[in-house]
């Protein structure tokens, strides 16, 4: 059997439909990213499968005879999503726009299509080409091998407009691919209007370009080029804002986040979830520029004093409007905001109770210097000497306190007080405020020791104490 998509692994349980297939008087074949990543010689998580010349009814019983398990979602639309296998099983499918966004479309099942005319529907070249696993053969109708080796990006029909998603799509895929978009898809694409699409679909892409995007920066330059920086504001400020050149001599603010987002995705991390908060971190991190930069009337230097505080608003725009996911949001914003302060705090020699301090401020320093390397990376100058020489201190003194990959846990809680015989209230927040404060400037490092603290705090606030049992 030929091998460009070999049956092993995850698919194995698959391989007897396409010869199923066959005997029925249909056809089976692999379409899409998984033919695209096995001629770049890359490895598919998701595998694609579309069956010709079968009506639903009989792909559905064709399944259940072979005993592969699928789901209802889809079928109505002649898709079969497998259960336990990384793969979807559909028809060929007649799509006609019906109505605004994504969801304005009436989709129809049609097993006489041609390949030729699906691969019509597909949204570019490279994702429209065919295999055959029993014959071998590659079926290719829109040349998308030619595009591959040109490593281009091409809309595969007039059609593409009917799904906006595919803008975005075509900016991932350019990061990921480290592909160029062909200059008439770059055209149309600029005359595609984004309503009506959903959140949910633009964070996808979006999380596709951070996660595997390996050059970030074709893709962000690809929506500059179509004019679709103008869906995203926060990114689009950071056109034209100029900055020192003998600190950033790659120029403007925009070149600077994509400088710094291509060294992030060379040193992502193959998390999903880290690399996910780094990047968009990364992203973000001076969207406070475009507010605060000026240029010197003194010396003439351009500086952007504060970028980092001005920056957490548009940052928190710009992720709201995409998604809800709170504990991303909730790990972007403060690496925004006290992504100045390793350099900082390392140029000032400042003591443990300031490494505490940030690691309180920021949630992580171990992602935190993630996002300073990328920030430095993407600028290179000499400073890049102080921030290896910063990061290796401070995750130095942050691993010898247990605090690089979290806060410092309160040592002092409510339980204390009561044991103290103080009754809950108002006192409760302010009396463990000073606890955690004194904890962290590192006045006592252990229970007793902040329960000597306490008590001290209470006197100072003429709170009188009475013990549990007295």
């Amino acid at each position: 059997m030929p091998e460009l998509i070999p049956f092993s692994g995850p698919i194995k349980p698959i391989a007897a439909l396409f010869e199923a297939a066959r005997e029925r008087g249909g056809r089976a074949l692999f379409v899409g990213g998984c033919v695209r990543d096995a001629l770049l010689g890359r490895e598919s998580k998701d595998f694609d499968v579309e069956i010709y010349g079968l009506p639903p009814a009989e792909v559905e019983a064709l399944l259940r005879t072979l005993k592969i398990r699928f789901g209802a979602a889809g079928k109505s639309f002649g898709v079969f999503k497998l259960h336990g296998v990384p793969a979807d099983v559909a028809l060929p499918r007649r799509e006609s726009k019906s109505g605004r966004g994504h969801r304005g479309f009436s989709v129809e099942g049609d097993p006489s299509m041609s390949v030729a005319e699906a691969a019509a529907r597909r949204d570019f070249t490279v994702n429209a080409i065919y295999f055959d696993p029993l014959s071998g053969e590659v079926i290719d109708p829109l040349d998308g091998r030619a595009d591959l080796a040109l490593k281009v990006l091409r809309h595969a029909s007039p059609a593409f407009p009917e799904d906006p998603l595919r803008v975005l799509r075509a900016m991932q895929f350019a990061a990921r691919f480290r592909f160029d978009v062909a200059p008439e898809t770059v055209e149309l694409c600029g005359k595609i209007d984004p309503e009506g699409l959903s959140s949910e679909r633009i964070f996808d892409e979006w999380s596709k370009l951070m996660t595997r995007g390996e050059e970030p920066s074709r893709g962000l330059n690809f929506l500059r080029a179509c004019g679709w920086t103008r869906c995203f504001p926060e990114l689009e400020a950071l056109i034209g804002v100029e900055q020192d050149p003998a600190w950033h001599p790659e120029g403007d603010v925009w070149n600077h986040t994509l400088a710094a987002a291509d060294v992030f995705a060379r040193e992502r991390l193959g998390d999903a979830f880290e690399d996910l908060v780094v990047g968009f971190a990364v992203l973000c991190h001076d969207f406070g520029k475009p507010a605060t930069s000026c240029r010197s009337e003194k010396d003439g230097r351009i500086h952007a004093y504060g970028h980092d505080r001005a920056g957490v608003a548009p940052a928190r725009r710009f992720l709201e409007r995409m998604t809800n996911f709170r504990s991303l949001i909730d790990g972007v914003l403060p690496l925004v905001r006290w992504h100045m302060q390793p350099i900082a705090i390392w140029r000032s020699r400042a003591g443990d109770s300031a490494v505490r301090r940030l690691a309180r401020n920021a949630g992580r320093i171990d992602r935190l210097l993630r996002v300073c390397s990328a920030d430095a990376m993407g600028a290179e100058t000499e400073k890049n000497a102080d921030l290896r020489a910063a990061s290796a201190w401070l995750l130095e003194r942050a691993e010898a306190l247990r605090v690089k990959d979290s806060a410092p846990a309160p040592l002092m809680l409510g339980r204390h007080l009561i044991a103290l015989g103080v009754p809950a209230g108002k006192i409760f927040k302010p009396v463990l405020d000073a606890c955690y404060e004194a904890q962290l400037d590192g006045k006592f490092s252990d229970e007793a020791g902040g329960t000597v603290f306490l008590k001290r705090e209470l006197a100072r606030r003429g709170v009188k104490l009475k013990l549990a049992g007295t």
